[in-house]
C-alpha cells in the first residue's frame, strides 16, 4: 500500500521534468540557426594595435559579437604559413596561433568550425595549390598524407579542450583542391580529386566520428555548375554531412540566383545547406533564403571577415574598429527561421 503514493509521486516529478524540458524548448532556449562570423584575421589585427568598440566603448571582438547574436565562429588553417612561399612568416592562420584563437572563441561560448586549406597560403577558386612539403607526394602516398595530416590536427585541438564542431575539407574546391593533383576540370580527373576529399573526410571521421564534414563550394547562385559538381562527386564515393556555399553577388548571381538554387540543391541532395561566406549589403536578405528553405535543410550563414573585408574597412567594422550600423541587424536575424531547429547554443 506504501509504494503507490511513491509511485504517485514519482510520475508527477517525471512529468514535471518534461513540461519544463517542453517549456524550455518552446521557449527557443535549445535551438538557434548558425550566425557566424569568419574572424580568422583578428590576431594578426590586434598584433598592430587595432582594438573594437561599440557606440565609443571598446570590448573584445568576441564579446561584441556574441552580444549580438553571433553563436558560431570559423577560423582558417594554412598548413605551414611560414613555408617559403607561405601566407606569413609569423604563422598566422597556423596550427599554434589558430589553437590559441580556438581557446577563445570557446571559452566565449562559442561553437568552432575549422576550415582547412590544404595550402601553405590562400585556396580558393583560383589558387588551390598543395603544401611545399606535400610537392613531392602523389596517389595513395598524397591521400595518406591528407588523412593522416587531417587526423593529427583534430586530436591536437582534442587535446586543446577546442574540438571543432564541424571540419570543412577544403576553401571553396569548386575546380578541386591540392592542385595539380586535384584539379578536377584541368585535368578532366574527378577521380583523383574524390580519393583525396575522401582521404580529408575520413581523417575527420578518424579523429571524431560525430564531427560533421562539410564541402565547400564557390557557387552560391550558380545551380547547373553546383549540380554538376556534386553529381560527380557523389558518383565518385564522395560523402559529406553539409553542404558549404560562398555568396559573392559580383561572381556568384542575384539573390533570386542563390535562393534558387539552395532550394534545388536541398530537394536534390537532402543535405542541410550554409551560407558559409558572404559579406555586405544583403545581410538580412541572404540569412532569410537560408533560414526559410524547405525542410528546415538552412542551417545559417557566416559572414567572411568583417572587422576587414568590405568597403570602409570591413562590413560591420570600420578602420578604427568602430562597429557599424549593420552590426545591430544581428540580433534580429534568428527570428527569420520559420521553425525552430536544434543546432546552435
Amino acid at each position: 500500500m506504501r509504494a503507490a503514493p511513491l509511485l504517485r509521486l514519482l510520475g508527477l516529478v517525471a512529468l514535471f521534468c518534461l513540461l519544463v524540458g517542453r517549456l524550455a524548448a518552446a521557449s527557443g532556449s535549445d535551438w538557434r540557426p548558425v550566425i557566424g562570423a569568419d574572424i580568422s584575421w583578428l590576431p594578426e589585427e590586434e598584433a598592430k594595435g587595432r582594438k573594437y568598440s561599440v557606440d565609443g566603448v571598446e570590448q573584445d571582438l568576441l564579446t561584441i559579437l556574441r552580444a549580438h547574436g553571433f553563436n558560431w565562429i570559423r577560423l582558417r588553417l594554412f598548413h605551414n604559413p611560414r613555408a617559403e612561399k607561405g601566407y606569413s612568416t609569423n604563422g598566422y592562420c597556423g596550427l599554434e596561433q589558430t589553437l590559441d584563437l580556438a581557446r577563445r572563441v570557446k571559452q566565449g561560448g562559442f561553437r568552432f568550425l575549422l576550415n582547412f586549406h590544404y595550402s601553405d597560403t590562400w585556396a580558393d577558386p583560383a589558387h588551390q595549390h598543395k603544401p611545399s612539403a606535400w610537392t613531392n607526394l602523389h596517389g595513395r602516398e598524397l591521400e595518406r598524407a591528407v588523412r593522416e595530416y587531417t587526423r593529427t590536427t583534430l586530436v591536437q585541438f582534442q587535446k586543446n579542450g577546442t574540438p571543432p564542431d564541424m571540419v570543412q575539407v577544403g576553401n571553396e574546391i569548386s575546380a578541386g583542391f591540392l592542385w595539380p593533383d586535384g584539379q578536377v576540370y584541368k585535368q578532366n580527373d574527378w577521380k583523383t580529386f574524390c580519393g583525396l576529399f575522401r582521404a580529408g573526410a575520413a581523417g575527420v571521421k578518424a579523429a571524431n566520428p560525430a564531427t560533421p564534414v562539410m564541402l565547400h563550394l564557390a557557387l552560391g547562385g550558380q545551380n547547373a555548375k553546383s549540380r554538376h559538381f556534386l553529381d560527380q562527386a557523389l558518383t565518385n564515393g564522395v560523402t559529406f554531412d553539409v553542404l558549404g556555399q560562398s555568396y559573392y553577388p559580383e561572381w556568384h548571381g542575384t539573390l533570386g540566383d542563390l535562393r534558387t538554387n539552395l532550394t534545388d540543391l536541398v530537394a536534390r541532395y537532402g543535405k542541410p545547406v550554409m551560407v558559409v561566406e558572404y559579406t555586405a549589403p544583403n545581410i538580412r536578405e541572404i540569412h532569410e533564403i537560408v533560414l526559410q528553405l524547405p525542410g528546415q535543410k538552412g542551417q545559417g550563414a557566416c559572414i567572411w571577415e568583417p572587422t576587414r573585408w568590405g568597403p570602409g574597412g570591413g562590413a560591420l567594422f570600420d578602420r578604427q574598429g568602430r562597429s557599424k550600423p549593420e552590426l545591430k541587424l544581428y540580433p534580429t536575424l534568428s527570428g527569420l527561421a520559420k521553425t525552430p531547429f536544434s543546432q546552435s547554443p
